[in-house]
């Protein structure tokens, strides 16, 4: 138990070297155009992502990926459809980058039986498989992921918007029981019950590469 808890807290740290601290998700669009613009729109804008955009996604194909680590088709084929998911040319780009970074990374800690990854390895699916091939238990990987996704979005909130750390602390803590929800529903979900209403999000993404002056990668 220890061990594995070492390794989440390693794995999905801030510090870990995925890069994922550069970007934004399309929340720093959101941000230029006032459309988030203080804490009740920032806790909005991340609370309707992780419950109906592409955060809930990663979680299902993450969990998937999770039980199927030692199946090499059915890993490529999670990894396609991930890809195939990305609704931005950025977001293409952060979840190829961030995922290959963190097999990468991850090779420091051997496993007796390593996942048979697809290259290029979304971040979603390198997570879930790496923490299966390391016997690491599913629903404390899907409340890690999630945690730290939503962690970093406020921390974004908070540079850019900008609120204050209180407020940015304030939605961490309101957030967790979305959260806690979420990671329980997407270890029984099923593929087809991927889908996302969270259009604003995606549209934003798409916008970011226009943005005159940007500061995150997405």
């Amino acid at each position: 138990m220890s061990q594995s808890l070492q390794k989440l807290l390693t794995w999905l740290s801030p510090a870990f070297p995925v890069g994922a601290f550069a970007w934004s998700a399309g929340l720093e669009t959101a941000i230029v155009q006032g459309i988030v613009h203080d804490r009740s729109t920032a806790e909005d804008w991340i609370g309707g992502t992780l419950q109906h955009g592409g955060i809930k996604t990663d979680a299902i194909l993450l969990a998937h990926a999770h039980r199927s680590f030692a199946d090499r088709q059915a890993l490529r084929e999670l990894a396609d459809l991930s890809l195939a998911l990305t609704p931005a040319r950025e977001r293409h780009a952060e979840t190829v980058l961030t995922g290959n970074a963190f097999v990468l990374a991850t090779a420091a800690w051997p496993a007796d039986q390593p996942a048979p990854l697809p290259k290029p390895c979304p971040y979603p699916v390198a997570i879930g498989a790496v923490t299966g091939s390391h016997n690491i238990d599913l629903g404390e990987t899907l409340v890690a992921l999630l945690t730290t996704t939503v962690h970093s979005q406020v921390s974004v909130a908070v540079r850019l918007v900008p609120i204050g750390q209180s407020d940015g602390l304030a939605i961490m803590a309101s957030l967790e029981p979305a959260i806690a929800a979420l990671a329980l529903l997407c270890q029984h979900a099923t593929l087809d019950d991927i889908g996302s209403v969270a259009y604003g999000a995606d549209i934003a993404q798409m916008q970011h590469e226009t943005l005159a002056t940007r500061i995150f990668r997405s």
